[in-house]
């Protein structure tokens, strides 16, 4: 298909196409003359998975180019690719806590290993001093309330990585944790909703 017909099939304009292209976002097409060249399948996917990021999840092209990139190029280790996709998607904490007494004090409550490196890790510090600043409370009870709940919800998300290759693995993580988040929080907040005319 020309970029007119992906562009139709897409639902994005030429203007935008030609820009992920010129970001490198988006592979040229196989070129059939001059001025034009022919886009495939793959190109109508990568527009949806540029489109539901920027869309969706409203990350900055910025942080977009930065999860293309780790799917591209994955990390051999998925734990190093899952890091970085997490440090790319928000919120977003410039520099991580090195003293993220906080965050290190849960981990140890729920006998997790704390990796002080690891982004989750400066998100969670940000997280937990946000709720003391807003003198909610946050204890180690409270921590194991929540960790109860999610870790049974990651492990059936990551469920599927144990029969893909490495590349795949690396794919499905940080683009499974970029686009189920928004649908995991969606659903929480109806949750909320149902407990609360139920009360």
């Amino acid at each position: 298909m020309r970029i007119s017909e992906l562009a139709t099939a897409s639902g994005v304009p030429i203007a935008t196409l030609k820009f992920y292209l010129r970001e490198g976002m988006l592979e040229r097409g196989t070129v059939t003359a001059a001025t034009r060249a022919e886009y495939g399948p793959e190109h109508l996917e990568r527009v949806g998975l540029i489109g539901a990021l920027t869309g969706v999840r409203g990350l900055p092209l910025a942080k977009v180019r930065e999860i293309l990139a780790i799917i591209d190029e994955p990390d051999a280790d998925l734990v190093a690719a899952m890091g970085h996709g997490v440090a790319a998607l928000p919120p977003y904490v410039e520099t991580p806590t090195v003293t993220s007494e906080r965050a290190a004090s849960t981990a140890r409550a729920l006998g997790i290993e704390f990796d002080p490196e690891y982004p989750a890790s400066a998100q969670l510090e940000a997280a937990i001093e946000g709720l003391e600043r807003a003198g909610l409370a946050w204890d180690d009870d409270i921590a194991r309330r929540y960790w109860d709940a999610v870790l049974p919800l990651a492990r059936e998300e990551l469920a599927p990585v144990s029969s893909m290759s490495d590349r795949e693995a690396v794919a499905y993580a940080v683009l499974g944790t970029a686009l189920y988040e928004p649908v995991i929080l969606a659903l929480r907040r109806l949750a909320h909703r149902r407990l609360a005319e139920d009360r």
